[in-house]
């Protein structure tokens, strides 16, 4: 059993609001999960709230966020960025030289 970190859509028709949660990975985007850990309203400036504390323990327990979610954690501080490993074409270049 894989546990994911995403998104589940709440709110009315072509006004989305979201839930952050975790879940089996098998489970539908709108089924059942496991536990809430915030909420995100794209039309607000300050729509993400978060329990940063949970977020962080589910992480160091192996659950994976997916991308949109990962960017949601680094927002509210939850997670760092991670330097890109992936080669540049001016990487190259300067290793070429």
């Amino acid at each position: 059993m894989m546990v994911k970190i995403r998104l589940t859509r709440m709110g009315d028709h072509k006004s989305p609001f979201y839930r952050i949660i975790v879940a089996d990975s098998r489970s539908p985007r709108d089924g059942r999960f496991i536990e809430v850990l915030g909420t995100y309203d794209p039309h607000l400036d300050d729509g993400l709230k978060l329990d940063v504390d949970k977020s962080k323990q589910w992480i160091k327990n192996g659950a994976q966020p997916t991308d949109t979610v990962r960017a949601l954690l680094v927002k509210a501080g939850a997670l760092e960025t991670k330097k890109s490993t992936q080669k540049t074409k001016v990487d190259k270049k300067k290793k070429a030289e």
